[in-house]
């Protein structure tokens, strides 16, 4: 009996299964830690829905480890003689295959914790192309090591884990030779059988591969999902995937009905007042004391963006189209949100677009981008061209160093000095937009600045007040010059950053953001509509009263009231629109959630079961024919007025 147990427990099969086993424990530890490290962007995590969502993550740790080990299952188990398969070297290149690859997995696995309070999704094959243009990876790693070097030694535990429990070698049954090539023929197409519905995530005709959406299933609000996934996953599931396949809610001839992104002429003759746009960094509602007056012992960290808010025409329900740099800069100097993927890393990246400096630069301004990061950095000097800048303005041509914060960008208030001292040299009337760097991660200040402003109880606090006092400073300069009095400003962030309360830490308040306009003819107030990013250039055209048609996925937010008071943003895996009242989430085939977010300030209450379909039907349908129109123009490039005409 003894030996029957050592021949079974010894068999290859059971040598594989114990470390596929070992793989998918330690995947479970890895998201248990994710979990701990980042709880507070997972708010109201009870422990029943947390081991929901562990035993949910199972289904794709498995086909992650599956497809790693896979070489190493087809090796151990192939029916080849018994002779071969015990041979020492045979089973050494077996563990490499099963370690190198499996390693890998839980290294990536690891860091992209660390990622995900930032993005609130786990990596994919575009996360690495954002960050292709970048010339201070080293830093940003080396960086990233030191200040997370907990994340560090979790990665090491779990390898040496892995390393140490992991069965090395296996034994094939003493039987006869009519016994042993069919019984482990037949372990092997068996093996093979089960691997490829643990690949696939099921299996029937009816059952689809397992894709990133299904996490779905597990969660209570979108972002959990980058919990139930494993990075692995996703970057094989986005490696050859297109990320856009046209969608047909609508006939050809109907979607426009519902949503049409060409836009017509303003006025018969334009007003020729200059227009900046500044981008801000990382700045949610959530740091800033304008929109936090009704939450008790609050402290903002903005203290000259709260009166210059209050100076503007602004807005209560702002929101971001993403949750990354390069999100921000089509969506707000094109009209172009985020859906699926970034526009700048995606395949489509190379269509004809227009922008507020293209349609501005034919009516003879003088138009530049501005970014204090080394030249080529995020992609957003390759879009500046494309979107017909006339000329950039990076680190190359700030052309001092010593202001240099060491791992992104210069420091804001020097470069916000150059910024506002170039314009000054500039031909009017112009169009100018800047990207700020300095409330970016790691989250420092300059050494003069040290101790100067609150530290609050997030990094991000401090050198918010830093980036708040430049801004102060270039308002000062730029307050003084004659252009001034006929400019037009335009002050947003370009996407949230690590939150920390409930009442931000949700589906609204992850895109929350200031969006404002100051220009001293615009009487000041507090508007109640609903605006995003992309609204921000058809309502600079509006406030110009632009000529001409343009292109824009969003409307004039300056007018009294939008034909259509929407704004959508895309919260991986699903779409997000809000309307006037109610906030809808899109799964690309069904409505998953509604809520009353205006009342609702936590977004608890789903109401997608008992709303009447009639109340939710015209926004539905303005959604699907916004992604509709937005996946085919994308793919038929047809991302400008000209195109239409054609």
């Amino acid at each position: 009996m003894k030996n029957r147990l050592q021949a079974f427990w010894e068999h290859p099969l059971i040598v594989v299964a114990c470390n596929i086993a070992l793989v998918m424990v330690l995947y479970s530890i890895l998201r248990l830690s994710c979990y701990y490290m980042d709880r507070s962007i997972f708010p109201n995590m009870d422990t029943q829905h947390l081991v929901e969502i562990l035993l949910g993550g199972t289904r794709f740790d498995l086909t992650a480890i599956l497809y790693l080990s896979s070489l190493y299952i087809i090796g151990s188990l192939l029916p080849f003689p018994a002779a071969w398969r015990e041979n020492t070297v045979y089973q050494k290149v077996l563990l490499w295959l099963y370690w190198v690859p499996n390693a890998i997995g839980m290294i990536v696995d690891a860091a992209d914790s660390v990622y995900i309070r930032f993005t609130d999704r786990r990596a994919t094959c575009a996360s690495f192309t954002e960050l292709s243009n970048e010339d201070n990876i080293g830093i940003i790693l080396a960086n990233g090591i030191v200040e997370y070097w907990y994340v560090v030694l979790m990665g090491i535990a779990v390898l040496l884990t892995f390393f140490y429990c992991t069965r090395r070698t296996f034994a094939l049954p003493r039987v006869k030779p009519y016994v042993y090539y069919p019984v482990e023929a037949l372990v092997f197409v068996t093996a093979v059988y089960f691997s490829i519905i643990g690949i696939r995530g099921g299996f029937g005709a009816y059952t689809r591969p397992i894709t990133l959406s299904n996490a779905l299933q597990y969660t209570n609000a979108p972002r959990e999902s980058a919990l139930v996934l494993n990075t692995p996953f996703s970057l094989m599931k986005t490696i050859e995937s297109a990320p856009y396949v046209e969608k047909n809610y609508f006939p050809a001839d109907e979607v426009e009905r519902h949503m049409s992104p060409i836009h017509p002429a303003e006025s018969d003759k334009m007003r020729p007042d200059n227009v900046v746009v500044i981008i801000w960094e990382s700045c949610s509602k959530e740091y800033i004391g304008f929109f936090n007056k009704d939450i008790p012992g609050y402290a903002g960290y903005t203290p000259f963006l709260d009166s210059l808010l209050a100076q503007s025409v602004t807005f209560r329900y702002s929101y971001a189209s993403g949750r990354k740099s390069v999100d921000a800069m089509p969506s707000v100097l094109s009209s172009i949100p985020m859906l699926i993927e970034p526009y700048i890393v995606s395949p489509y990246s190379t269509n004809e677009v227009s922008s507020i400096a293209e349609r501005l630069g034919k009516k003879g301004y003088t138009t530049a981008f501005f970014h204090g990061a080394p030249n080529g950095s995020m992609g957003f000097q390759a879009y500046a061209r494309s979107a017909g800048f006339g000329a950039y303005y990076g680190m190359t041509e700030f052309n001092d160093e010593s202001q240099y914060d060491g791992t992104w960008a210069i420091w804001d208030e020097p470069f916000l000095q150059y910024y506002a001292n170039t314009m000054s040299t500039m031909q009017e009337p112009f169009m100018t937009a800047v990207f700020t760097a300095s409330s970016h991660h790691p989250f420092k200040v300059p050494s003069q600045y040290k101790d100067s402003f609150p530290k609050g109880n997030l990094p991000i606090h401090e050198p918010l007040g830093y980036a708040d006092h430049a801004l102060r400073r270039f308002f000062e300069n730029v307050s003084k010059q004659p252009w001034f009095e006929h400019t037009l400003f335009v002050i947003m962030a370009d996407h949230t950053n690590e939150l920390s309360l409930p009442e931000y830490t949700n589906s609204r308040g992850l895109y929350e953001i200031p969006i404002a306009f100051y220009h001293p003819q615009l009487m000041p107030e507090l508007r109640e509509d609903v605006i995003s990013q992309t609204d921000i250039m058809p309502s600079v055209m509006g406030w110009l009263g632009y000529d001409e048609p343009y292109f824009a996925f969003g409307e004039n937010a300056l007018t009294k009231k939008k034909k259509h008071p929407y704004a959508v943003c895309y919260n991986a895996p699903v779409y997000q629109i809000f309307s006037d009242s109610l906030l809808l989430q899109f799964d690309g085939e069904n409505i998953t959630g509604v809520y009353d977010y205006r009342n609702d300030r936590y977004i608890k209450n789903n109401l997608a079961k008992t709303i009447s379909p009639e109340r939710i039907a015209p926004i539905e349908d303005y959604l699907k024919a916004y992604i509709q129109q937005y996946i085919h123009r994308m793919i038929h490039d047809e991302l400008t007025v000209s195109e239409e005409k054609k």
